[in-house]
Protein backbone atom coordinates (compact mmCIF):
# COMPACT_ATOMS: atom_id res chain seq x y z
CA UNK A 1 0.00 0.00 0.00
CA UNK A 2 1.12 3.47 -1.25
CA UNK A 3 1.46 6.00 1.83
CA UNK A 4 2.60 9.74 1.16
CA UNK A 5 2.40 11.59 -2.15
CA UNK A 6 -0.67 11.63 -3.92
CA UNK A 7 0.55 10.24 -7.38
CA UNK A 8 -0.22 6.77 -8.43
CA UNK A 9 2.27 4.58 -9.59
CA UNK A 10 2.28 4.64 -13.57
CA UNK A 11 0.52 8.52 -13.70
CA UNK A 12 1.64 11.11 -15.46
CA UNK A 13 2.12 14.11 -13.27
CA UNK A 14 0.25 17.39 -14.47
CA UNK A 15 -1.90 15.06 -16.57
CA UNK A 16 -5.56 16.15 -16.68
CA UNK A 17 -8.68 15.85 -18.83
CA UNK A 18 -7.79 19.55 -21.24
CA UNK A 19 -3.64 18.68 -20.83
CA UNK A 20 -3.50 17.77 -24.35
CA UNK A 21 -5.72 20.38 -25.39
CA UNK A 22 -3.30 22.80 -23.48
CA UNK A 23 -0.77 21.60 -25.43
CA UNK A 24 -1.70 22.60 -29.07
CA UNK A 25 -1.45 18.74 -29.86
CA UNK A 26 -5.60 19.56 -31.82
CA UNK A 27 -4.06 21.65 -33.32
CA UNK A 28 -4.66 21.65 -37.19
CA UNK A 29 -1.76 20.07 -38.74
CA UNK A 30 -0.72 19.26 -42.16
CA UNK A 31 1.89 16.23 -43.28
CA UNK A 32 4.66 16.22 -45.37
CA UNK A 33 6.71 13.55 -46.41
CA UNK A 34 10.15 13.20 -47.32
CA UNK A 35 12.36 10.73 -48.79
CA UNK A 36 15.97 10.28 -48.95
CA UNK A 37 18.56 8.60 -51.60
CA UNK A 38 17.54 4.82 -49.69
CA UNK A 39 13.93 4.97 -49.97
CA UNK A 40 13.38 5.84 -46.17
CA UNK A 41 9.90 7.65 -45.80
CA UNK A 42 9.95 10.50 -42.94
CA UNK A 43 6.50 12.38 -41.94
CA UNK A 44 6.81 15.62 -40.03
CA UNK A 45 3.98 17.72 -39.43
CA UNK A 46 3.74 21.32 -39.46
CA UNK A 47 0.96 23.54 -38.97
CA UNK A 48 -1.99 24.02 -41.44
CA UNK A 49 -1.97 27.80 -41.20
CA UNK A 50 1.97 27.56 -41.99
CA UNK A 51 2.44 29.31 -45.63
CA UNK A 52 3.79 26.44 -47.95
CA UNK A 53 6.70 29.00 -48.48
CA UNK A 54 7.54 28.03 -44.97
CA UNK A 55 7.68 24.57 -45.31
CA UNK A 56 11.23 23.03 -45.87
CA UNK A 57 11.81 21.43 -48.94
CA UNK A 58 15.07 19.27 -47.20
CA UNK A 59 15.37 17.70 -44.21
CA UNK A 60 17.91 15.31 -43.05
CA UNK A 61 16.68 12.08 -42.47
CA UNK A 62 16.50 10.78 -38.93
CA UNK A 63 17.16 7.37 -40.11
CA UNK A 64 19.55 7.10 -42.27
CA UNK A 65 21.35 11.00 -41.86
CA UNK A 66 20.88 11.98 -45.32
CA UNK A 67 19.26 14.88 -46.86
CA UNK A 68 15.47 13.71 -47.81
CA UNK A 69 13.28 15.73 -50.07
CA UNK A 70 9.54 15.81 -50.87
CA UNK A 71 9.77 14.08 -54.09
CA UNK A 72 9.47 10.23 -53.86
CA UNK A 73 10.74 9.91 -57.55
CA UNK A 74 13.77 12.29 -57.05
CA UNK A 75 15.49 12.68 -53.53
CA UNK A 76 18.41 14.16 -52.92
CA UNK A 77 21.19 12.43 -54.18
CA UNK A 78 23.64 10.47 -51.76
CA UNK A 79 26.82 12.98 -50.64
CA UNK A 80 30.05 11.72 -52.44
CA UNK A 81 32.23 11.16 -49.30
CA UNK A 82 35.74 11.86 -50.20
CA UNK A 83 37.62 8.34 -49.24
CA UNK A 84 40.48 8.31 -46.67
CA UNK A 85 43.99 9.12 -47.69
CA UNK A 86 46.38 6.94 -45.96
CA UNK A 87 49.86 9.03 -45.63
CA UNK A 88 51.21 7.09 -48.69
CA UNK A 89 48.67 8.93 -50.74
CA UNK A 90 49.27 12.00 -49.61
CA UNK A 91 53.35 11.99 -49.72
CA UNK A 92 52.43 10.71 -53.43
CA UNK A 93 50.97 13.74 -54.20
CA UNK A 94 53.27 15.81 -52.59
CA UNK A 95 54.78 19.36 -54.11
CA UNK A 96 58.48 18.99 -55.93
CA UNK A 97 61.23 20.08 -54.30
CA UNK A 98 61.54 23.54 -55.80
CA UNK A 99 58.08 24.31 -54.97
CA UNK A 100 58.42 22.92 -51.06
CA UNK A 101 61.58 25.29 -51.46
CA UNK A 102 59.91 28.32 -52.68
CA UNK A 103 56.83 27.91 -50.27
CA UNK A 104 59.20 27.67 -47.39
CA UNK A 105 60.74 30.88 -48.22
CA UNK A 106 57.24 32.84 -48.31
CA UNK A 107 56.19 31.86 -45.43
CA UNK A 108 59.84 32.17 -43.70
CA UNK A 109 59.94 35.75 -45.15
CA UNK A 110 56.57 36.63 -44.10
CA UNK A 111 56.99 35.70 -39.93
CA UNK A 112 60.17 37.81 -40.20
CA UNK A 113 58.51 40.77 -42.04
CA UNK A 114 55.58 40.40 -38.88
CA UNK A 115 58.54 40.07 -36.39
CA UNK A 116 60.51 43.29 -37.85
CA UNK A 117 63.40 41.28 -38.64
CA UNK A 118 64.38 41.66 -42.48
CA UNK A 119 67.40 39.35 -42.57
CA UNK A 120 67.69 36.07 -42.49
CA UNK A 121 69.87 34.03 -39.60
CA UNK A 122 72.34 32.42 -40.98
Amino acid sequence: MATGGSAIRGSRVGAGPMGEQDHGFHADRVAVSYWDALGNKTVRYFAANLPDEEIPETIDSPTSGLPAGRDKENPPALAKLEPYKTHLAYVKERRTEEEAASLLEDALTALRERRGTASPRK
